[in-house]
């Protein structure tokens, strides 16, 4: 009798954790904007689309004209269907999503957001707006993280380091460092690059906060063979910096292939890293909090760059 029930009590605890793993305890839902456009889900209506992330405007009879010729074009249908067929189910992504705001929250209080949005575009041409949001708000583009499965439009001419980057694993740190750049407060005027840098190492270590399980090559957008490139080299390319005097440069037409996502950076050749100076900024972050104190929302206020690298004493 006492192994029976024993055995009953066993079954109902496993039940009972198999129930907790299905239950959606997440305050994320994510409202499908191209389900609900190509006639795939009935439980949205038009209401629930009311953002200027999405700037949908049913009452115009010109503007869902433009929205027939779009869900009705063969090409977009294919398009979303390849989509669907990858993240039809975004439930893993809601949970995800919600612990990640839930340390943000923690870290940065002026950091809450309660609408959630994914749509499908069709605009492969600008990779950084993949995700975008306001203060509340955030939009994922999800048929630019279904590139590697469109091989058969040769990905609309996407280069293929950025289709590298279009994978389900980058939605998330994607998703992250779009809210810590909604929220870092920039300096007045003209960028240097090292206003550049430190404002994206803002980035990745928010990122690397919210997101610590996530391997580093994600949160970098980094190659393996990038991320060991950019560890072996990085007080060359630091020394490069001083000795060109590029530090307090605002050239963007220099600086660009410095911030920007590209296959290498130019100046060191084969083999190199993208975005040494987001990868530089990182590290100057990172001493500048162990030795500030800082909060991560005085961190994000805080537009000295020359303070935050000299508080940091940060050399490779």
């Amino acid at each position: 009798m006492m192994k029976t029930f024993k055995t009953l009590l066993l079954l109902t605890v496993l039940l009972s954790l198999a129930s907790c793993g299905n239950r959606q305890d997440t305050t994320v839902h994510l409202l499908r904007f191209e389900q609900f456009l190509f006639g795939d889900q009935t439980s949205a209506n038009e209401t629930d689309f009311r953002s200027p992330l999405i700037n949908y405007h049913p009452e115009d009879p010109a503007f869902m004209a433009m929205v027939n010729d779009f869900t009705s074009d063969p090409v977009i249908r294919d398009i979303y269907h390849t989509t669907d067929s990858l993240y039809h189910d975004l439930g893993w992504l809601e949970r995800e999503l919600d612990k990640a705001l839930g340390k943000a929250a923690q870290l940065h209080p002026g950091i809450r957001y309660d609408r959630f949005f994914t749509l499908v575009t069709a605009d492969f041409d600008n990779y950084s707006s993949r995700v975008f949001c306001n203060e509340h708000e955030l939009a994922i583009s999800l048929d630019r993280y279904a590139l590697p499965a469109m091989e058969r439009y040769s990905c609309f001419g996407v280069p293929a380091y950025i289709v590298r980057m279009s994978t389900r694993e980058h939605i998330l740190p994607d998703c992250m460092a779009a809210i810590a750049r909604e929220h870092i407060v920039l300096p007045e005027g003209e960028m240097s690059l090292l206003d550049y840098a430190v404002a994206e190492g803002k980035t990745l270590y928010f990122v690397e906060q919210t997101l610590p399980r996530t391997a580093d090559t994600l949160r970098l957008r980094y190659s393996g063979e990038q991320l060991e490139w950019m560890k072996e080299n990085i007080a060359n390319v630091w020394s490069w910096y001083l000795q060109n005097r590029m530090l307090y440069s605002t050239d963007l037409t220099v600086l660009r292939n410095l911030i920007d996502d590209a296959p290498k950076t130019n100046a060191f050749g084969e083999g190199s890293a993208p975005r040494t100076a987001s990868y530089i900024g990182l590290q100057i972050v990172r001493a500048y909090m162990k030795k500030s104190g800082d909060t991560m929302q005085q961190l994000f206020e805080e537009t000295d760059s020359r303070k935050i690298l000299n508080t940091s004493g940060w050399r490779p």
